[in-house]
């Protein structure tokens, strides 16, 4: 069992930058892939980032790709996203996901916190 709170969301100019913090209670965090979603009004619920369990690996939407970076800290059981030269089209709920496939495939979902960038 693993609840995620997603913290930092607010309002930007274009071209700035925020920080998402996704605080995580439960055991085995170290193991979940941990993850970044993002909703706008009418649109569909869409991939950000993603970040391995060793942190070896982090992914990242096309979109986002440069500007965005996602790093995980297991000893505080926190993944953030540092978020640079912010668009307008950032504009979304952003969404903390933990996902893993074993025992069994799940997923644990944030909250969501608002993501306002402002042109």
């Amino acid at each position: 069992q693993v609840q995620l709170v997603e913290s930092g969301g607010g309002l930007v100019q274009a071209g700035g930058s925020l920080r998402l913090s996704c605080a995580a209670s439960g055991r085995a965090f170290s193991t979940y892939t941990m993850g970044w979603f993002r909703q706008a009004p009418g649109k569909e619920r869409e991939f950000v980032a993603a970040i391995k369990w060793s942190a070896a690996s982090a992914y990242y939407a096309d979109s986002v790709k440069g500007r965005f970076t996602t790093s995980r800290d297991n000893a505080k059981n926190t993944v953030y996203l540092q978020m640079n030269s912010l668009k307008p089209e950032d504009t979304a709920v952003y969404y903390c996901n933990g996902h893993r496939t074993a025992p069994w495939p799940h997923d644990y979902w944030g909250q969501g916190t608002q993501v306002t960038v402002s042109s």
